[in-house]
């Protein structure tokens, strides 16, 4: 495979903890899917875990060289969990149609949080063809 694009973020899990305090049924509704709120939402430090998704959504723009754009939602891109906790990417609606143009056909990601601080890295690839 090749490397269509790359794209890392890096986040402070304290802000994403200050708009989930003042805005959290907005904020979570129009960012991340209804699995990604399941899965956050029942982890100890919750915080850090939609730090984390948030970090993949923005690594994964800039993946794609879009950054944010016209078309793209946050929903479009969802992190799944593999059996054995490993991190996926689903893309849906316009992250989907952006990645087929590219001849996108799978993202990589890596994903990490500590108290302070979530980060991600993408990697998309395409056929060698």
């Amino acid at each position: 495979m090749r490397v269509i694009g790359i794209g890392t973020d890096i986040i402070e899990c304290s802000r994403i903890g200050r708009i989930l305090a003042s805005h959290r049924d907005s904020f979570t509704r129009m960012t991340f899917t209804e699995l990604e709120n399941s899965y956050c939402s029942g982890r100890k430090n919750f915080e850090q875990h939609y730090a984390g998704r948030w970090a993949a959504k923005e690594a994964v723009m800039k993946a794609l060289g879009t950054g944010w754009i016209s078309g793209l939602t946050w929903t479009d891109i969802e992190v799944v969990n593999q059996s054995g906790g490993k991190p996926s990417i689903q893309l849906h609606d316009g992250a989907a149609n952006i990645a087929k143009k590219l001849g996108i056909q799978e993202i990589q990601i890596s994903i990490t949080h500590c108290a302070d601080y979530a980060v991600a890295f993408a990697i998309a690839l395409a056929d060698n063809t």
